[in-house]
């Protein structure tokens, strides 16, 4: 065997993103249509990782009417203090609010994405749980689809009025 090998490349290494949607007609529409779901896919670091209705704009695209053209961007972002690549959300749209961790952010607010993350707009629901790396120029994110609200699995279930 010979060197180049045995040592592991920053592809072994990348960051990762594991988000798991869930809405409560996903089974009778076909909301995910355009995502790669199951896979992993390598994403820039310097580029918004942006998700919405407009295909052309949007890396990720939901085929729903009453999603925002841009919903929301993620951003990857590294500090002086840590060699961990980290992550924050920017709510895109002028008409939804976007709620993280139920701290709700309006037009063009940003957040910090902990390591765990319930993101909640219209009447979708995301869970964002990252995977650190070591790699410094992009990370990946794998989409899966959940059966039951990860607000339900999470415990962090709001009061209905």
């Amino acid at each position: 065997m010979n060197v180049s090998q045995t040592i592991e490349t920053e592809e072994d290494l990348l960051p990762c993103l594991h988000v798991k949607l869930y809405h409560p007609q996903q089974s009778s529409k076909s909301l995910y249509g355009l995502i790669p779901l199951g896979k992993r896919s390598k994403h820039p670091a310097e580029d918004p990782l942006r998700l919405g209705r407009d295909g052309q704009a949007c890396t990720v695209a939901l085929l729903d009417t009453r999603v925002s053209r841009k919903q929301l961007a993620i951003q990857a972002y590294y500090t002086p203090r840590s060699r961990d690549m980290l992550f924050r959300i920017q709510n895109l749209s002028q008409s939804a609010q976007l709620s993280v961790n139920s701290s709700a952010l309006d037009y063009l607010e940003v957040v910090d994405l902990p390591d765990k993350a319930l993101i909640r707009f219209g009447q979708y629901e995301m869970l964002i749980i990252r995977e650190s790396g070591e790699a410094k120029a992009s990370f990946e994110v794998e989409f899966e689809v959940l059966t039951v609200p990860p607000s339900r699995e999470t415990c962090t279930c709001e009061p209905s009025l």
